[in-house]
């Protein structure tokens, strides 16, 4: 999710995944209204990278927390874990 007012906020879906250790992503928590602000200011707190796609986030809200992504939703997800590293990637220092 990028930066909107809150107001617009309504839903909120955080992803986890570890390289070796989860077979897919998995929802680690997920809420609406306050919660979701919630979610996303701990997110922000933790330098957390949010990404906003209000279609993903409603088929993700549907999913149970800890439950692993279906594989329907891998590319979907795959698309914006990419997008998070390339960031990452750009935000990173310079090692010189």
């Amino acid at each position: 999710m990028k930066d909107t007012p809150k107001r617009s906020r309504e839903k909120a879906v955080a992803l986890h995944y570890e390289v070796g250790h989860d077979h897919a992503p998995r929802v680690t928590a997920k809420g609406q209204g306050l919660l979701a602000q919630r979610i996303i200011e701990i997110a922000k707190e933790h330098g957390v990278r949010i990404h906003e796609d209000p279609d993903l986030v409603a088929v993700l809200s549907k999913l149970d927390v800890e439950a692993e992504i279906p594989d329907e939703l891998y590319r979907a997800v795959a698309e914006v874990l990419a997008f998070v590293y390339r960031l990452n990637q750009r935000m990173a220092p310079r090692k010189e």
